[in-house]
C-alpha cells in the first residue's frame, strides 16, 4: 500500500482573498481543529519591523482572524515580539495591527512584554526564555490553537524565511544572539521541535527577496507579486514549498534539512502532494543574497578564516544598505568583522572603525583602540547583535534613530514608555546616540 502523501495547498488570491483563506483552512480541517480546542487561538505573525513589506499581510491577518471567530474560538489572541531594535508595541501601532486586531475581536500580545519564563531547547542543550503566554500554548495543546501566519521571504542569513523560521520570534531578544551564527540552523529547528503550530498559512501576496529586509529604495527589484497562499499542517512540508517556489531545494536551507534530520515533518518534496496551484508554474530562483548596493566610502574588512553570513555579515550589511539608500546614511569609517586577520591590514586602518561581533573584537579590538583612540572605535561582542549595530552605525552614518520611525519622535516615546510599564525585554538602541 503507497504511503500516503502530506498535503500542502497552493492557493491563488485571484480576487478574493478571504474566500482563499477560508478554502485553504477548511482544506486542512483547522475548523474542526478549533472545535475540538476552543478555549483559545494564537495567531502570529511576522512582524519584525514596520518597513513596508516587511510584515504579514493584514488583509489576510483579518482573514485568518474571522476565520478562527467562525469556527468557534472562545479567545483570539494576535501575538508577535519583533525583532532586535524594535519594540512590538510600535510595530503594531505603525504597521495597523493594532487596529486590525480590535476590528477582529482579538486580543494583543506584545511577547516582548510581561512574565518571561524558561524554555529549554534540547538539541542546543540550553534554556532560553519565552512569554508565558508561548509557555501555554505549549503546555496546554489538547485545549488551545496556534496558527502561523508568517510573509514569504528569502532571507540573507537563511536563505528562506517562511514558518519554521518565524518561530524565532517567539524567544526573548537577549537569547537570539548566542548561536546567530553558524549554529543558526540548529538552533531555527530545535525551537520547532518544542513549540509546532497547528497549521502555516504563508503569506505569499507580495514576496521580497535579495534579503528579508529590502530598503524601500530597492522595492522595484525586491518584491515579487505571487498572489498566493501556501498552507498545510506540516510546517516543515510548507516550507520546503515555499524553498522550491523560490528556486531552492531542501539541501540548500540548512534550517529545513535541520528539521528533517530531527524527524519533525515530511522533507521531501515527491512525499508532498500540492494541491490547487500546480508547482511547476514556478521556474525562477530568486536571489537571497543582498543586493550590490552599498556606501562606496565604507570599507569592510572580513576575517578569512570565519564571517558567519547567519550572524555579524547578514544584518550588519543589512542595517548598512538600508541606512545609505533609505536615510542618506553617511560613510568615511571601516567595518571589521569575522576573525583570521592580516595584522598588516588592520593596521593600515585609520578613522572611525566599527567591530562587529565576539571574533573580531577578540581578535583586533583592542590593537584597534589602542591605535585609534576609543572614540573612534565602535563595537558589538555578541553575534549579531542587532540593537547593538543599530546604535553603533546610526551613529557612525548620522542617522537619527527617531527619524527612522514614521511616527512623530512624541509618540515613539510615549509607545516605548508604555512598553517599559509593561516590562518590555526587548533591545534597542539608544534613542540619542552617545
Amino acid at each position: 500500500m503507497a504511503k500516503k502523501k502530506t498535503t500542502v495547498s497552493i492557493a491563488d488570491i485571484k480576487r478574493d482573498l478571504p474566500g482563499a483563506v477560508s478554502r485553504v483552512m477548511d482544506r486542512h480541517g483547522v475548523a474542526g481543529m478549533i472545535e475540538e480546542k476552543p478555549d483559545a487561538v494564537y495567531v502570529k505573525v511576522n512582524a519584525i519591523d514596520f518597513k513596508p513589506y516587511a510584515y504579514t499581510n493584514l488583509e489576510v491577518t483579518g482573514a485568518v482572524m474571522d476565520y478562527c471567530r467562525e469556527a468557534g474560538a472562545r479567545q483570539l489572541y494576535l501575538m508577535e515580539n519583533s525583532t532586535q531594535s524594535n519594540i512590538t508595541r510600535l510595530v503594531f501601532h505603525v504597521t495597523g495591527f493594532d487596529e486590525l486586531a480590535r476590528e477582529h475581536g482579538a486580543e494583543v500580545l506584545y511577547l516582548d512584554e510581561g512574565k518571561q519564563v524558561p524554555l529549554e531547547l534540547p538539541h542546543m542543550g540550553y534554556r532560553v526564555n519565552v512569554s508565558r503566554h508561548v509557555k501555554r500554548i505549549i503546555e496546554e495543546r489538547d485545549r488551545v490553537c496556534y496558527i502561523n501566519v508568517p510573509r514569504l521571504k528569502t532571507h540573507s542569513m537563511t536563505v528562506l524565511t517562511a514558518g519554521i523560521k518565524n518561530q524565532y520570534g517567539l524567544i526573548a531578544h537577549k537569547d537570539r544572539s548566542p548561536d546567530h551564527n553558524f549554529l543558526l540552523h540548529r538552533k531555527l529547528a530545535d525551537i520547532y521541535s518544542v513549540i509546532r503550530p497547528d497549521f502555516t498559512l504563508v503569506d505569499g501576496t507580495v514576496a521580497t527577496i535579495y534579503g528579508h529586509y529590502p530598503p524601500v529604495a530597492l522595492h522595484k527589484k525586491a518584491l515579487v507579486p505571487f498572489n498566493i497562499l501556501i498552507g498545510g499542517t506540516d510546517t516543515l512540508a510548507v516550507d520546503v514549498v515555499c524553498a522550491r517556489i523560490l528556486g531552492y531545494g531542501i539541501e540548500e536551507v540548512e534550517h529545513l534539512e535541520e528539521a528533517r534530520g530531527m524527524g519533525l515533518g515530511c522533507g521531501d518534496l515527491e512525499e508532498i502532494e500540492v494541491v490547487e496551484e500546480p508547482l511547476d508554474r514556478f521556474k525562477k530562483r530568486y536571489p537571497y543574497e543582498l543586493y550590490d548596493a552599498f556606501p562606496p566610502d565604507v570599507e569592510v574588512i572580513r576575517g578569512a578564516e570565519r564571517n558567519c553570513p547567519e550572524g555579524c555579515y547578514g544584518n550588519t550589511m543589512a542595517l548598512l544598505q538600508v541606512l545609505y539608500l533609505d536615510f542618506e546614511g553617511k560613510g568615511g569609517f571601516t567595518i571589521v568583522m569575522g576573525k583570521g586577520f592580516d595584522l598588516e591590514e588592520i593596521d593600515g586602518i585609520e578613522g572611525r572603525v566599527f567591530i562587529a561581533g565576539p571574533c573580531a573584537y577578540n581578535e583586533v579590538g583592542r590593537r584597534l583602540k589602542n591605535r585609534l583612540g576609543r572614540k573612534n572605535v565602535s563595537y558589538t561582542r555578541e553575534c549579531n547583535d542587532l540593537a547593538g549595530t543599530t546604535g553603533a552605525l546610526t551613529k557612525l552614518m548620522k542617522v537619527s534613530p527617531l527619524k527612522m520611525v514614521p511616527v512623530s519622535p512624541v509618540k515613539s516615546v510615549e509607545l516605548l514608555l508604555k512598553a517599559k510599564l509593561h516590562r518590555t525585554t526587548a533591545r534597542i538602541p539608544p534613542i540619542v546616540p552617545h
